[in-house]
């Protein structure tokens, strides 16, 4: 059963805002259908500048799995007391509350952010740490999950949120799928690593070096030098290591290990191996020497990846 997801419109919500939620959870991946997407009107009587096919009203948001405020327009206006009681009512009900960008302001406003630990625009952090006292502000995040809420930074933070969001329910192979799609950047620099895929070169521009990474990949344990690469290449080591750079933008040790750390996010998240099996499967040397480089990539351990991205996601009952 796919998800349902509940984007809630308001008349002066930002395009780009509205845009990146509206692409990201609409069919982007044909062959799996992994949201039922609804657009909800929160002002009925007012449509905005945008000509959007309504799925309805606040009246429907008790049958979403989770309700998306994608932005806010005035951060000094809080919602509506409908739209306050229908976020109120939908966490009090289990259902997932999201706000991108300034749409954190209208969570907190709602209440439901009280004691939670929550992101918004850095131009807005010290108007909502003074307003919402209750709430912890954290200025160095993209995006912070906290229970049912999932709130983000501004901006292309919301892409960062929205593809955490597919990753959280569906695993980093789907969520590496859009990522693509979206044509994501491979990094995205931030005070706080966050859980946002990393897409690992699979196609260059080079030819040789597109059938060398199939070839590594089918068998990502061998130990690989650079001189012996560069001899089935007929290359010098120096000419070698400027064309792998040149197509894949790293180096060959780089990108063996995020090759493998890319490996190890499915074992972790589909199978019950141990930490040491998945070290070998992937072609780590020892359990050590995986738990560091998986440290030092994704912030986090692995079984910590493994508790947060291990289960399997079950819409709550209504």
């Amino acid at each position: 059963m796919s998800i349902k997801i509940g984007l809630l419109f308001h008349p002066e919500v930002k395009l780009f805002h509205f845009s990146v939620p509206h692409l990201i959870f609409s069919d982007l991946l044909p062959e799996q259908k992994l949201f039922e997407l609804f657009v909800l009107n929160t002002e009925p009587h007012r449509t905005g500048s945008l000509s959007l096919a309504f799925d309805g009203g606040l009246e429907r948001a008790l049958e979403m799995d989770i309700l998306i405020v994608a932005g806010w327009h005035d951060i000094h206006e809080p919602p509506s007391d409908e739209l306050q009681q229908a976020l109120q009512t939908a966490y009090s009900r289990g259902k997932i509350l999201v706000g991108l960008c300034y749409g954190t302001y209208a969570l907190a406003y709602s209440g439901v952010l009280n004691g939670k630990k929550a992101a918004t625009h850095w131009a807005g952090e010290s108007d909502f740490a003074r307003r919402f006292p209750q709430v912890k502000l954290d200025n160095n995040a993209l995006y912070v999950d906290d229970e049912n809420i999932i709130t983000s930074a501004g901006t292309a933070a919301s892409l960062d949120c929205c593809l955490y969001i597919v990753r959280k329910f569906y695993g980093s192979q789907i969520a590496n799928k859009i990522a693509r799609i979206m044509v994501v950047p491979p990094h995205r620099e931030g005070s706080q690593a966050q859980f946002i895929d990393t897409p690992v070169p699979t196609k260059t521009s080079d030819r040789n070096i597109n059938q060398l990474l199939a070839k590594i990949r089918e068998n990502p344990t061998a130990c690989y030098r650079i001189d012996d690469l560069a001899e089935q290449l007929a290359m010098s080591r120096r000419t070698f290591t400027r064309h792998f750079q040149k197509a894949t933008g790293t180096s060959l040790t780089q990108w063996l290990i995020a090759e493998r750390l890319q490996k190890s996010l499915t074992l972790l998240e589909s199978t019950h191996l141990s930490i040491e099996q998945i070290a070998a499967e992937i072609g780590f040397q020892s359990a050590v020497s995986f738990r560091e480089h998986f440290k030092a990539k994704y912030q986090v351990s692995p079984n910590q990846w493994r508790k947060t991205f291990g289960g399997v996601f079950r819409p709550p009952e209504t």
